[in-house]
């Protein structure tokens, strides 16, 4: 673990941790307690713990600060809690050791969700560690994490926010962590952010989508931002259109009867690709300030106009309703493709192409900035494709664009080429942090930038809730798609009547070293 001073009261931070009372990342004094709600889960023993871990590793979560408790009904002791999660912690030979000392970290508190009883042993624990450290009353930092289903959100936030929130304000703070899915539709969602927000002003919910912590979609602002060359290209005079791609190579795969519930559009569309969608057109915020950049992403969003029913094929694998957890007369998608509009100055007519599927013949993400044809092709060069700028999101993260090139040799003859940035080659020994491991210390430091505002979540769902209001009422079926396929051919078509191109006989392969 990297060698840092740490104290409780008065705080070393690591040299590159970064803070300013401008932007609200000011080191605080207290110590820190994460509370972990839903603790024998899987989310929390694939991604919380995990999550936590690597923190811990690299010196952001120091044992003279910081205790770890999970909460859950799960009648189980403190260690067993630890053999569940040991299994989860990747370490490699020499970070045993690292793994041990984490989990002693960690203490367990059963209790039910909707009862005073176990939200007040928890709150004793909470402060038993806070006394201990010799944190005052009221400078402690508590970040609850809720690895639950959005159902007991409410009843949740109630109880901590009647017995474990901090008793007074002397620079410490209660923060909650929420996971998606944020509603099954607009009315849904409102109501849960009505009844959290009735317990917790806006600065203390951050709704995670891990979506907005990964590396390359971190990274869109400062390519969009940083770089002049494509200030002028970035609108409608230049680029044909934009897809947003998420596939995946296998189905539910045993949760069929939570993926059932929600389909594609909502567990992957009205989110994950809609944050990308947003970050790809948007204006220019006028800082890097948190509510400047949710400003500008609400803007795109209210002014994409209602999506088209002849825009969007839905799909389901085949063999889908076999899973004895999915209803034999299922009409929920397991792919969607559609085109959502944005009625702007930058990008009136183009189409935003958001596309998401299981069982699928490959497991990738991607956005795809096609640009317009040569005016004037001397070269006849048209059929070979079009430039592209291309960003892999997952995996093997990469950008590179597709451009044109002489071939060498004697002969004028053109082929398809790519300049390329692949990660794994221009940050040889570099390790990406998870999403989740960015978005906790964030949490931790109090930045929202990538998290969903209240008023983001509203508009994204009134884009999307008169559509799947259809579906659920099985006016809009799914068309059958083997696995392992493209998914329909449908949504190839509609792919070429929103102007894509696609290129034939050229294929990216990620360098190697």
């Amino acid at each position: 673990m990297a060698s840092v001073e740490w104290h409780c009261e008065e705080r070393t931070y690591l040299k590159n941790e970064s803070f300013s009372k401008e932007d609200g990342n000011v080191p605080e004094t207290g110590c820190l307690s994460i509370i972990v709600l839903g603790a024998s889960g899987d989310l929390a023993k694939k991604k919380t713990f995990p999550a936590l871990f690597n923190l811990y590793r690299q010196g952001f979560l120091h044992p003279n600060e910081v205790h770890i408790f999970g909460y859950a009904r799960t009648k189980i002791s403190d260690d067993e809690l630890r053999n569940r999660i040991r299994g989860y912690l990747s370490s490699g030979n020499e970070g045993s050791e690292d793994v041990s000392k984490f989990l002693q970290l960690i203490k367990y508190v059963s209790g039910s969700y909707d009862a005073e009883e176990g939200f007040l042993t928890l709150d004793k624990a909470i402060s038993e560690h806070e006394t201990s450290r010799n944190s005052s009353e009221g400078s402690s930092r508590r970040l609850f994490y809720l690895a639950l289903p959005p159902s007991v959100y409410p009843q949740v936030c109630k109880m901590i926010k009647n017995y474990c929130t901090n008793k007074s304000d002397l620079g410490g703070w209660t923060r909650i962590v929420v996971e998606k899915p944020f509603g099954k539709d607009l009315a849904s969602a409102e109501e849960l952010s009505s009844q959290i927000g009735e317990l917790f002003d806006e600065p203390q919910i951050f709704r995670i989508d891990h979506y907005l912590g990964k590396e390359l979609v971190q990274n869109l602002l400062v390519l969009r931002f940083a770089n002049r060359f494509f200030l002028p290209l970035w609108n409608r005079d230049n680029i044909d259109n934009v897809q947003i791609v998420f596939r995946e190579d296998f189905g539910i795969e045993g949760r069929g009867g939570y993926f059932d519930q929600y389909g594609i559009i909502r567990d992957i569309i009205q989110n994950h690709l809609l944050q990308v969608l947003c970050l790809v057109a948007m204006e220019k915020p006028i800082s890097l300030k948190p509510e400047h950049i949710r400003d500008e992403k609400v803007k795109v969003l209210q002014s994409v106009v209602p999506i088209k029913d002849e825009e969007v094929v839905l799909g389901q694998y085949e063999g889908y309703r076999d899973d004895p957890t999915v209803p034999d007369n299922s009409n929920t998608p397991t792919f969607a493709t559609m085109v959502l509009r944005i009625h702007n100055e930058r990008w009136e007519g183009v189409p935003f192409i958001l596309k998401a599927g299981k069982a699928l013949n490959s497991k990738k993400a991607d956005i795809r900035v096609q640009f317009k044809d040569v005016p004037g092709d001397i070269f006849k060069c048209q059929n070979q494709g079009r430039n592209e700028f291309v960003i892999r999101l997952q995996p093997s993260e990469a950008m590179y664009m597709k451009l044109m090139v002489k071939q060498p040799g004697l002969d004028m003859t053109t082929a398809q080429s790519e300049l390329d940035l692949s990660y794994k080659q221009r940050y040889h020994g570099v390790v990406i942090p998870e999403a989740y491991e960015r978005l906790i210390l964030d949490t931790i430091r109090g930045d929202q930038q990538h998290f969903v505002r209240r008023d983001e979540l509203k508009v994204a769902w009134e884009i999307f809730t008169p559509l799947l209001h259809q579906i659920d009422d099985g006016k809009f079926k799914p068309i059958s798609y083997k696995p392992g396929s493209r998914g329909p051919a449908e949504a190839d078509k509609l792919l070429e009547k929103a102007g894509y191109v696609q290129t034939h006989g050229y294929i990216w392969i990620p360098p190697t070293l």
